[in-house]
């Protein structure tokens, strides 16, 4: 009699996975012998290929191989990025125009000499900031990030601007191209840095190279929607100002949101000073204040003991 309860009780239950690796791994169906055979479906074809697409543009692990801010983050830096190439698709072609592209005037050593000279001043421009501030992008990582994009748009501003100063055109261009070598190497120094700081697993490399193809993706669709547009501005100086400065208000405000959302853990003179200021006007110590999580866990609550 115990053997047939036994037997009329037992059942089996195996479970499908699919995944490259132990933190991709995810159920895909149920087989259950209880005495009859039913199999029970985790995920479609369409959520396996969706989660394959996915795994190309976040990193292994995700979201537990990154902090909580990284989302928030990427979301607003793919945004901004996207305006950006949609921007540049207009400044573009105002600066070919102002070169003479299309023009029987237009001497082909004329145009080449000219653009010589805007990437020198460029590569030049580079190299001083790099002199005077590389030092200071670690430890300052949002302001920079902020003022990086404000330069990239003054740049666009001075491509868009100099069909309107032919006489003075080397300058403009120069100008514009001195104001996005600052943009190049503040924005490269600040990704290195906050890629560190999204790293939860030793996976900056993998961050990184996912943001590259999160930046890819933007920077096609931000192209495509760009010569749409220049197609349906051309030849109207209003709509082009109007298109133009539309997206570098959005463009400032994603910028804005997406630093907002960091929460850095590491210190700077200005949280250094928030920190200070706190335990002056508390006397109480940085772990008490309750703000270690945006500011750092570097400081130990015995450093903030008030002096007798």
């Amino acid at each position: 009699m115990g053997e047939e309860e036994l037997t009329d009780c037992a059942s089996i239950t195996l479970e499908e996975w699919n995944g490259s690796s132990s933190t991709k791994l995810f159920r895909t169906a149920t087989i259950t012998a209880s005495p009859s055979l039913s199999i029970r479906r985790s995920a479609n074809r369409f959520n396996h290929v969706w989660r394959r697409v996915l795994q190309a543009f976040v990193p292994e692990g995700f979201p537990g191989s990154v902090t909580p801010d990284y989302v928030g983050f990427q979301l607003w830096d793919t945004l901004q990025g996207l305006s950006t190439y949609i921007k540049m698709m207009l400044s573009t072609q105002a600066l070919l125009s102002a070169i003479g592209v299309g023009e029987k005037s237009a001497t082909v050593i004329g145009a080449t000499f000219q653009w010589f000279l805007r990437d020198f001043s460029g590569m030049l421009g580079g190299i001083l900031f790099t002199f005077y501030q590389g030092s200071n992008l670690d430890s300052n990582a949002k302001m920079w990030r902020l003022v990086a994009d404000l330069m990239n748009d003054i740049g666009m501003l001075m491509d868009l601007l100099s069909p309107l100063f032919p006489s003075a055109f080397i300058i403009v261009v120069c100008l514009g191209s001195l104001s996005r070598s600052f943009t190049g190497v503040a924005s490269g120094a600040t990704r290195a840095a906050l890629t560190q700081h999204f790293a939860l697993q030793d996976n900056a490399a993998d961050i990184s190279a996912k943001e590259g193809s999160q930046e890819t993706m933007a920077t096609m669709m931000g192209m495509s929607l760009g010569m749409l547009l220049a197609r349906f501005t051309s030849g109207n100086p209003l709509a082009i100002w109007f298109s133009f400065l539309s997206l570098t208000v959005f463009h400032m405000y994603a910028n804005y949101r997406a630093v907002r959302c960091l929460v850095l853990n590491s210190l700077n003179m200005e949280r250094s000073s928030i920190l200070l200021a706190h335990f002056m006007q508390t006397g109480q110590g940085f772990f008490n204040g309750g703000c270690v999580a945006r500011v750092g866990y570097f400081i130990e609550v015995n450093y903030f003991k008030p002096i007798a």
